[in-house]
C-alpha cells in the first residue's frame, strides 16, 4: 500500500506492506483494446518493421550498456524483449568514465532497424564516433558490428528494389546519400539535398517506398512537437510535404526542465546552481507525439508509432491507427486526423495474444544473469562486479569517484510511471572507510540515499544535488532497506529507509525530478557503490530489488455496470441529462445535481465501449447529426450513436470518444453551452472541457 504525505509538495510515499497485486504496466487491456503508452518507461526514438507476421522494434539507449534494445511482437501491443545488439561500446575513454571524459546522452541515437535478403540490420549514429551498422541473421543476435567513418545522425535506410541503399538524414535541410553495398562508405557524389530548408521538415527520419512512391516521415520540435511527411516519385525528389500529426499530448504537460545543463555541458558537480523551469500549463514544447514512423499489417491496415514526452519518465512509445487520405498517411481516425485515441482497438492480426510486459523488473540477484531490464551507466568494469550466487546478491566493489555521476559500475533501470516505488535491500557490512553505497535517482540533478562507512562506523547518508543538501544519521548496522517512491506525473519523489525491513521512515524532503538534455533520458533508479577517498575500497551486496506499481492494475478503470456521476474538469460542473433532451451542465450542490439526471448507468458494450443511461428516465446519451453543440442528446432507444469508446485517463478520469464522429464529447468552459461530440482531444492541463472525473455512487 502507499500513502501521500505533504512535504514541500504532495508526494507519493510508499508504506512497507505490499499491495495485493504484483503487476507492471501493460498496454493491453485484456478486452480487445490497448491504452497508450505501450511501455510506461522510457523507450525513445522507436523504429519498427514487419517481417511476415512478426514485428520488430528498436530504440535509443545512448550511454547505457548493454545497448540498442530489440523487441518482438505479434500484435504491435504486447512486446517481448529479444536482446541487445552489444554489451559494451569500446570507443574510448568517454564510454568508460575515464580521464575526465563521459558520454552522457551521446551514445546510441535513433537506431533504424531493417530486414533485407534474410538479414536484419540496425543502423545508428554514435555521436563523435560516426555511423555504426549491426548485422545478424537472427534478431536475437549475435550481432556483427561494422563501424562506418561517416557522420550521419537520426538516419533512416531504404533498401530499394533496384539494389541501391539510401540513407536519409539531417534536420530541416534533408539530405539523401547512397551507401556502398558492402557498407564501406558512401557512393561518391551521391550526397544531395533532397528537401531544402524551410519546407517544414525535421529530423529522426523514417523512409519508405509504398506503392511506387517514396515517403519520408520526420519529427520536429520547433516551435512545438509534431510529425511531417514528404513524398516523391523518385528518391531524390522533388518532394512535397505536409503535417500528418500535431497537438496530441494525451493530456500530459511539459514537465519540469533543467535549463542550464544540456548536451555539451560539463557534468554538474556538488554545489552547482541548477536552474529549473516549472511544469507548463498548456504550452506544448516538444511534448506532442513526434519522432516515429508507420508499419503495415498483413491484411493491409497501417499503424503509426511515435514517441511522446511523459515528464520525468522520459520519452516513451505510443501506437496509433493510420488513415490514408489523399495519398498521405495521417495518424488518427477518419474525421479526426492528426490526433490519436489514447485507448483504441488492438490491430487486426491473426495471432491471439495475452497481455504481457517485456521485462521482469524485480531481481533477487540469485539468477545466472541480471534481469534484462538492467543497464549500466557507461561501460562496466567487468572484474569489479559479480552475482554472488552463494549469497544471492549483486556485489559491487567500490572504485574511486568524485561523486555519484562519475561512479563506475552503477546499475540502472528506467523509472516506470505513472507511480511506482522501488525497494533495495543492502548489506553494506563489507564497506571500507570512504565507501558510499545505496539507491539513487540518476538524473541531473541527482539524489541518493545509502550507507557511508567512516572511521566511526556506518552512517545513513542522504544527498540532494539540487538543494546541495546532505543529511547523515548514525547507524548501528550496515544492513538496511532503501526505498525510492515516485509520482512521475508530478516530477517528484521521496526517499525512505528501514532497519527492520518493515517500518520505513522518510529521510530528507521531496526530490525534484526534472528532465534535462545532458543524460537525455528520464530519471532512473540506480544501485551504486563507490569510494569518496580516491581509492578502491570494499564492496556492497544488494540482496533484493523490488518495484511496485500501484496504478498498473487498470481492470476496474471502466465502471461497467455501475452508477456514476461525472464532473467536467474544465467547469467543475456535473454532467446533467437536461429535461430538454441534451447533455448539459448542472450546478454543483444544486437540486438537479443530487437527482437522477446527474447519475448514469454504465452499460458494457464490449471492447472498452460503453453506453450511458441517465437515471432520470430521459434515456441514453446519443450523438446525432454531426455532433456539434446540442447534438449529444438523450434518446429512449439505444442506437449506434450512443456508443462511446471509454478513454481511460487514470485517476478516475476519462474522455468519451464518440464512435459516430470519432471525436470527443466536450464543451467550451465559460460559454454555458450544451455538450458536443466534435472535440479533437484535450489540452495538456485537461481543463478544456473534454476530460471528465467520475465517481461510483451506486450499483
Amino acid at each position: 500500500m502507499h500513502h501521500r504525505k505533504s512535504l514541500m509538495l504532495v508526494v507519493l510515499v510508499a508504506l512497507s506492506t505490499c499491495i495485493s497485486f504484483a503487476q507492471t504496466w501493460t498496454a493491453d487491456n485484456g478486452n480487445g483494446t490497448y491504452t497508450n503508452p505501450l511501455f510506461y518507461d522510457e523507450f525513445s526514438d522507436p523504429d519498427m518493421i514487419r517481417v511476415g507476421d512478426d514485428f520488430y522494434l528498436a530504440g535509443t539507449t545512448m550511454h547505457a550498456m548493454p545497448g540498442v534494445v530489440v523487441m518482438h511482437s505479434k500484435d504491435l501491443v504486447n512486446w517481448e524483449f529479444l536482446g541487445y545488439c552489444f554489451k559494451n561500446l569500446n570507443l574510448g575513454d568517454d564510454f568508460n568514465l575515464e580521464n575526465g571524459k563521459e558520454a552522457y546522452g551521446q551514445g546510441i541515437w535513433a537506431p533504424c532497424i531493417r530486414y533485407h535478403n534474410g538479414m536484419f540490420y540496425i543502423f545508428t549514429n554514435v555521436n563523435n564516433h560516426g555511423m555504426q551498422v549491426f548485422v545478424s541473421k537472427d534478431p536475437k543476435g549475435p550481432w556483427i558490428h561494422k563501424p562506418l567513418n561517416i557522420e550521419i545522425y537520426d538516419l533512416s535506410i531504404l533498401f530499394d528494389e533496384d539494389g541501391k541503399i539510401y540513407a536519409v538524414y539531417k534536420y530541416n535541410e534533408v539530405h539523401l546519400v547512397e551507401l556502398k553495398p558492402d557498407f564501406s562508405g558512401i557512393v561518391e557524389g551521391s550526397d544531395k539535398i533532397i528537401i531544402p530548408a524551410g519546407n517544414n521538415m525535421g529530423e529522426g527520419h523514417h523512409m519508405y517506398k509504398i506503392k511506387g512512391k517514396y515517403y519520408i516521415i520526420s519529427a520536429n520540435y520547433s516551435p512545438t512537437g509534431r510529425m511531417q511527411c514528404a513524398r516523391a516519385d523518385k528518391p531524390y525528389g522533388p518532394y512535397e510535404t505536409t503535417v500528418i500529426r500535431a497537438e496530441e499530448t494525451f493530456g500530459f504537460q511539459r514537465g519540469w526542465l533543467t535549463d542550464n545543463v544540456g548536451l555539451g555541458s560539463k557534468v554538474p558537480a556538488s554545489g552547482f546552481k541548477f536552474k529549473l523551469t516549472p511544469a507548463a500549463d498548456n504550452y506544448f514544447g516538444a511534448v506532442p507525439m513526434h519522432q516515429g514512423g508507420i508499419v503495415d499489417l498483413p491484411n493491409g491496415d497501417w499503424w503509426g508509432f511515435s514517441m511522446i514526452d511523459f515528464m520525468s519518465v522520459g520519452r516513451t512509445t505510443c501506437l496509433s491507427p493510420v488513415t490514408w487520405q489523399d495519398g498521405w498517411p495521417y495518424f488518427g481516425l477518419p474525421g479526426n486526423l492528426g490526433r490519436s485515441p489514447r485507448t483504441w482497438l488492438k490491430p487486426n492480426v491473426a495471432a491471439q495474444t495475452m497481455p504481457s510486459a517485456p521485462y521482469q523488473r524485480n531481481d533477487d540477484f540469485s539468477g545466472p544473469a541480471l534481469q534484462s531490464v538492467w543497464q549500466w551507466n557507461h561501460n562496466p568494469v567487468a572484474t569489479k562486479w559479480e552475482l554472488n550466487k552463494k549469497k544471492g546478491a549483486l556485489r559491487l566493489h567500490t572504485l574511486p569517484a568524485n561523486d555519484f555521476l562519475w561512479a563506475k559500475n552503477t546499475l540502472t533501470q528506467r523509472v516506470i510511471g505513472p507511480e511506482s516505488y522501488a525497494t533495495a535491500v543492502l548489506d553494506a557490512s563489507a564497506l571500507k572507510p570512504g565507501d558510499y553505497a545505496g539507491l539513487a535517482y540518476l538524473n541531473m540533478p541527482y539524489a541518493s540515499v545509502g550507507v557511508m562507512k567512516n572511521a566511526d562506523g556506518f552512517v545513513l547518508r542522504f544527498y540532494d544535488q539540487y538543494k546541495n543538501r546532505t543529511i547523515e544519521e548514525k547507524l548501528t548496522s550496515g544492513k538496511i532497506s532503501l526505498r525510492a517512491s515516485g509520482d512521475y506525473e508530478k516530477d517528484i519523489a521521496q526517499f525512505s529507509y528501514s532497519t527492520d525491513g518493515t517500518n520505513f521512515t522518510n529521510i530528507g524532503d521531496s526530490i525534484r525530478l526534472p528532465y534535462q538534455l545532458k543524460t537525455f533520458q528520464g530519471s532512473r533508479y540506480a544501485l551504486f557503490a563507490y569510494n569518496t577517498l580516491g581509492k578502491e575500497g570494499g564492496y556492497a551486496d544488494f540482496e533484493d530489488f523490488k518495484l511496485v506499481e500501484p496504478l498498473a492494475d487498470r481492470s476496474h478503470n471502466i465502471p461497467v455496470g455501475k452508477i456514476i456521476t461525472m464532473i467536467n474538469l474544465g467547469t467543475d460542473a456535473p454532467v446533467w441529462a437536461n429535461p430538454h433532451g441534451m447533455m448539459h451542465s448542472s450546478t454543483a450542490g444544486s437540486k438537479e445535481a443530487q437527482g437522477g439526471g446527474c447519475q448514469f448507468r454504465v452499460h458494457d458494450r464490449g471492447k472498452g465501449r460503453v453506453a450511458l443511461e441517465a437515471l432520470n428516465g430521459t434515456g441514453f446519451l446519443t450523438v446525432v447529426g454531426i455532433g456539434i453543440s446540442g447534438d449529444v442528446r438523450l434518446m429512449k432507444q439505444e442506437s449506434d450513436g450512443g456508443l462511446f469508446q471509454w478513454e481511460d485517463m487514470l485517476h478516475n478520469q476519462c474522455m468519451l470518444l464518440s464512435l459516430k464522429t470519432n471525436r470527443y464529447v466536450g464543451l467550451t468552459p465559460g460559454t454555458g453551452e450544451p455538450y458536443a461530440a466534435d472535440r479533437p482531444g484535450t489540452l495538456p492541463n485537461r481543463k478544456d472541457g473534454t476530460v471528465l472525473s467520475w465517481k461510483i455512487v451506486g450499483e
